[in-house]
């Protein structure tokens, strides 16, 4: 007796979930560093470590770095890292909370821009709504969560994490285009790790700049290993899954994120907290069914 053939959804989009890791081990050490180091210097030592991080890969494995898409690679480093130091700004400027739900508006202008740059990717219009509302209900989930405040007298700072969360959906858009163009995803985090390391070197400098103990160096290295393990999984997400379930998968790194203080800085989560996790875990599940409902219309 024969089985039935089961068809499986883009597994390429889980890679997101390894990211969503990354990037919540990343924050955790920001938010120790952030004790003694300014943000320009956590962007740096972030930027610095995960260079040598990904070279020694390169390296160790004699892969080229020459690329047929270089316009394609600065691009998206630009746009980027542009991005970043709009994040980090906001941050500075703003409570946290508020910076991080600003930024994580990025899956919905990613949902908005992709019409415009990767049209293929919306074939399925019964999937493609489910995917919408995958990622509305999941950044509902995040401002129940982070409960974000932004008052009169911050709003310019406001704009300005808005913008960070535009940038990011810019750069996912570019990776996306990257991947169409066959570049790996070492390749693209090297170029972007690289563009950043000198810009935020630059931006350094202009601020006070904060002595590095032999206790510290651990500290920053995993922050550096931490974010490029991170990025080397959301180019692959972004590289072989598909790009809104990708998207609504991104806001599992706030519920870790949360998970994290929770279990290192006691923070306790409220019942509605908790309702905001389930709906961001809700999300996630809604637009891996929606994937597979589209991979069984294939």
């Amino acid at each position: 007796m024969r089985l039935p053939k089961i068809k499986l959804p883009n597994l390429g989009s889980l890679w997101m979930l390894v990211a969503a890791v990354g990037f919540a081990i990343m924050g955790a050490l920001v938010k120790i560093g952030a004790q003694k180091f300014s943000s320009a210097e956590l962007v740096f030592y972030r930027s610095i470590f995960g260079l040598i991080a990904i070279y020694i890969y390169i390296a160790l494995r004699k892969l080229p770095l020459a690329t047929p898409v270089m316009h394609k690679q600065m691009s998206r480093a630009l746009v980027g890292f542009a991005s970043l130091v709009l994040f980090f700004y906001a941050i500075s400027k703003l409570a946290l909370a508020t910076a991080i739900t600003l930024n994580y508006t990025s899956p919905l202008f990613l949902a908005i821009f992709m019409p415009l740059f990767l049209k293929d990717e919306l074939h399925h219009e019964k999937s493609k709504k489910w995917l919408y509302g995958a990622i509305i209900l999941g950044f509902v989930g995040v401002v129940l969560l982070l409960k974000p405040s932004i008052h009169s007298n911050n709003w310019v700072a406001g704009a300005v994490g808005l913008l960070s969360g535009i940038g990011a959906s810019l750069a996912y858009i570019a990776v996306k285009l990257l991947a169409n163009s066959n570049e790996p995803d070492w390749r693209t985090v090297f170029y972007f790790t690289l563009i950043s390391t000198i810009g935020s070197g630059a931006w350094m400098l202009l601020q006070h700049f904060t002595a590095v103990s032999w206790q510290d160096v651990p500290l920053l290295i995993a922050l550096g290993v931490s974010a490029t393990v991170a990025q080397l999984a959301l180019t692959r997400a972004y590289r072989t899954g598909d790009t809104l379930t990708v998207a609504s998968l991104a806001y599992v790194t706030v519920v870790l994120a949360s998970l994290f203080g929770w279990w290192i800085w006691h923070e306790k989560l409220s019942a509605q907290e908790w309702l905001a996790i389930g709906l961001i875990i809700l999300s996630g599940v809604v637009s891996v069914r929606a994937n597979y409902s589209r991979t069984e219309l294939q």
